[in-house]
């Protein structure tokens, strides 16, 4: 597989990255910044400070922290179970 870049982020495994919640629906969720330790159809969990926040993927935008920089994805793009969402193809929209 190749190595996780901004073009593809949609399609790999996100568990170890670093993140940070610059956009949400809930006020307390913005600038959460941690590491992914787990994920759901709906739902991001982010290690912070010890503690493990659950972040909903739908009403959220995240920075993700790659090998290459950062890349902002918008959280409605990554709904969807990861075993599933690695399989999918991304619809480019230009």
């Amino acid at each position: 597989m190749n190595p996780v870049s901004p073009e593809n982020v949609q399609r790999h495994e996100l568990i170890g990255l670093g993140v940070k919640v610059v956009k949400d629906s809930n006020p307390c969720n913005i600038s959460i910044t941690g590491t992914i330790i787990d994920e759901s159809r709906n739902t991001l969990t982010i290690a912070q400070g010890g503690e493990a926040k659950q972040v909903a993927k739908k009403d959220a935008t995240f920075h993700i922290d790659l090998p290459s920089g950062k890349v902002e994805v918008e959280g409605a793009a990554l709904v969807g179970r990861p075993e599933d969402r690695v399989k999918r193809k991304i619809k480019r929209r230009w």
